[in-house]
């Protein structure tokens, strides 16, 4: 009976030291105090502390965390904007410092998740709020960089670091979003009908060009064809006069009156019109006055040949 004692005691101590071993999971540190100061961390794995001394304050992860942030801003011309963005984080490092940061600026998580949803929510209204909405979709890299560039510092001071920030969604009021819908359509009518407007200038100068080399092909086909005329007529008359003179030589050396070869001209001209004619009426003076006549002009014009 009296060995009972000793054994209760045994149990309890041993009860107390076993509660001293503490087990501290991978990813994650524990902070140890003594009597509410803090004393130092524990690393993953089997750890073993003083009993009834050291106490586990808070064990905290260091491994990446992630929030789902959801809030609304307003434009400078007075627009709703409503966001959705993925923030992706964790803590800054393992030293000390960092640790303590983590476990006592603030009082629990959830006061820690408001803090820094609030903050990215103020800076990102800021940054709104001098843009208009239709920059705004536009603007996803610059309002990144803007909520990046005030967060770090004021994350390291609580011992966290951002890793990426993500808005995944920027949306506005439905009539807003109906009005952008339109003036994309009549953005994009008005570049059809430039398009179009601007293909049938490029038809019509097209076919302008076209039709003015025609022209122009055609006048110089008529110039060259005129000019091949002349110079078959000028060919034929030059003929012709040769072949008169030839005759009125002839005619002379053998003492003949040259009116006979322009009365002789005369009956072939009227002798073609005869066999050629087609139903033309030609008229001519037949009479002998009017053969007298048409004789002399012509012999007129063989004597003017001969002088020039």
């Amino acid at each position: 009976m009296e060995s009972i004692p000793f054994i209760i005691i045994g149990v309890l101590v041993l009860i107390v030291v076993a509660s001293g071993f503490v087990t501290v999971n991978q990813g994650n540190v524990a902070v140890i105090t003594v009597f509410g100061k803090y004393r130092r961390i524990m690393a993953p794995g089997l750890n073993f502390k003083i009993p009834l001394i050291e106490l586990v304050y808070k064990r905290i992860s260091i491994q990446n965390r992630s929030a789902e942030l959801e809030f609304q801003a307003v434009s400078q011309d007075q627009a709703n904007v409503y966001f959705k963005a993925m923030l992706l984080y964790a803590v800054f490092n393992q030293s000390d410092e960092t640790i303590q940061n983590v476990a006592f600026k603030f009082v629990d998580e959830r006061s820690f998740m408001q803090a820094l949803i609030r903050t990215i929510e103020g800076t990102i209204r800021s940054f709104v709020a001098t843009k208009k909405q239709a920059e705004i979709l536009g603007l996803r890299t610059e309002i990144i960089q803007e909520v990046k560039k005030h967060l770090d510092d004021t994350l390291e001071g609580w011992g966290f670091h951002m890793i990426d920030i993500q808005l995944n969604d920027i949306t506005f009021d439905d009539e807003i979003i109906k009005s952008m819908s339109r003036v994309v359509a009549s953005n994009n009518l008005k570049a059809a009908a430039e398009n179009e407007g601007q293909a049938l200038l490029i038809t019509r100068t097209k076919a302008a060009e076209a039709e003015g080399n025609a022209i122009k092909i055609s006048a110089l086909a008529e110039k060259e064809a005129a000019q091949q005329r002349g110079q078959g007529i000028a060919l034929f008359r030059e003929e012709v006069a040769k072949g008169m003179a030839q005759a009125a030589k002839e005619m002379t050396d053998a003492d003949l009156d040259a009116s006979f070869l322009l009365f002789s001209m005369w009956t072939e001209t009227i002798k073609h019109f005869g066999e050629t004619g087609k139903g033309n009426v030609i008229f001519l003076d037949a009479s002998t006055d009017g053969m007298q006549k048409t004789i002399n002009q012509m012999m007129g014009m063989m004597k003017m040949n001969e002088k020039a």
